[in-house]
């Protein structure tokens, strides 16, 4: 993928060309299809992969940031966060969310609609233990999208911190832990020369389909 050198924003051209995208390349199930795609992209070596950007909305406006996917299977795609964050209130307010997956270097992106609910506890602390000594700490130091008076408030309370739990037992804060983005919504995008791109739409089907599928496989126009 080359595009145009230059500062001028509609002067920038990219024409995509690394593949195709049909319907007979589909998975049945968007989850293993999501899988395919995802292990590609591990393969690829792309930087953070796992990166997604979720869209939350408080009611009247939106909002979106990068988090990070650390968990997939048949019930959803799982992330952590802080509970008193923004998205965490933005999700209290309304479950809907939007996840978006932009896979630039396969000339690819994956998009979720979904709700998202509180995995449990016990899941939260099973990942909460396996995470490194200082992003533990990180956790206990931030309240998410406070306003603080300086890098150096929350430096310090990381040192104090870090004596606190010197034995490395780090507890699991109570205002911290996972969301699970249950699926009702699947697009891949599969960019195309001359701007005609491949989208495929899975959504939930209230009957099930030819092949035994409760999801239903739509291509979009580009």
């Amino acid at each position: 993928m080359g595009c145009a050198a230059g500062d001028d924003p509609a002067a920038l051209r990219c024409d995509y060309r690394r593949g195709a995208l049909r319907r007979r390349d589909l998975h049945a199930d968007p989850l293993e299809q999501f899988r395919q795609w995802f292990v590609q992209a591990c393969a690829a070596e792309l930087l953070e992969p796992n990166a997604m950007v979720l869209s939350t909305s408080d009611g009247q406006r939106p909002s979106s940031r990068t988090v990070l996917l650390k968990a997939f299977d048949q019930r959803g795609l799982v992330f952590f966060t802080n509970y008193g964050s923004r998205k965490a209130r933005e999700i209290d307010a309304t479950t809907h969310v939007c996840l978006l997956f932009p896979w630039y270097g396969l000339e690819r992106q994956v998009s979720v609609l979904g709700t998202a609910e509180r995995i449990a506890a016990a899941e939260s602390l099973a990942y909460f233990v396996s995470r490194p000594f200082g992003s533990r700490l990180g956790a206990w130091v931030s309240q998410q999208s406070a306003v603080i008076s300086s890098r150096a408030v929350l430096e310090m309370q990381w040192q104090h911190l870090r004596q606190r739990f010197a034995d490395g037992q780090v507890p699991l804060p109570s205002g911290w832990g996972g969301y699970r983005v249950v699926p009702e919504e699947f697009e891949f995008w599969q960019g195309g020369a001359d701007r005609l791109h491949d989208r495929f739409r899975y959504s939930r089907s209230p009957q099930p389909q030819g092949d035994g599928a409760s999801w239903r496989i739509e291509r979009l126009a580009p």
